[in-house]
């Protein structure tokens, strides 16, 4: 069955190779899996939004859903399927980004992307602006796929990862009174 899910995989990444490559793309899709690299573009927002009372819970769920994102998938699931990437089971490609030493499966970079996308969507009051975060987080994720850094499985599971884990994280949150407790302590802005 892995096999054939291998194979699959090997197929849509030759086909991104064969249809998608071109200049712009290889400068392009380069920039977003290094900018991603331990999730500096979501600390970034998380940090700008904890900076304001109306959105530091968001900012707050960001950072929490992240960090029990990497504990799941870095820490443990990787460790535990130790699946080897593709980058390193072909001999004759040619990298556009360093080849990670790490196992892929799954994809943090997308489960990262998509836990902090999502807990951002969640918390945020105006709704309108999880578009352009969403957009952002499909193309990190799309490009470990153009990268040849990840399998689309590894991508797909960590998206699905990222998703349930910050869904997760937020209903406790909620349910726990943490964000009473901070409105108590006047650390944020009560609704």
């Amino acid at each position: 069955m892995f096999e054939n899910i291998t194979q699959i995989d090997f197929d849509i990444l030759y086909w991104i190779q064969d249809n998608l490559k071109n200049a712009f793309l290889d400068v392009l899709m380069p920039f977003f899996s290094i900018a991603e690299e331990g999730g500096v573009i979501w600390i970034a927002l998380a940090i700008g939004l904890i900076c304001f009372k109306k959105t530091r819970y968001c900012g707050i769920a960001i950072l929490l859903a992240m960090a029990v994102d990497t504990i799941i998938c870095e820490g443990i699931i990787k460790n535990i399927v130790c699946r080897v990437r593709p980058c390193n089971q072909v001999d004759d490609l040619v990298m556009l980004v360093s080849k990670p030493q790490s196992y892929g499966f799954p994809s943090n970079h997308s489960a990262s992307s998509f836990a902090a996308a999502t807990a951002f969507a969640i918390n945020i009051r105006k709704k309108l602006w999880a578009i352009p975060v969403f957009l952002l987080a499909t193309i990190v994720a799309v490009s470990r796929l153009y990268n040849f850094v990840h399998f689309p499985s590894d991508v797909l599971v960590g998206t699905i990862l990222g998703i349930l884990i910050a869904v997760i994280v937020c209903y406790i949150m909620d349910k726990s009174g943490f964000k009473a407790f901070l409105q108590r302590k006047n650390v944020i802005v009560s609704e």
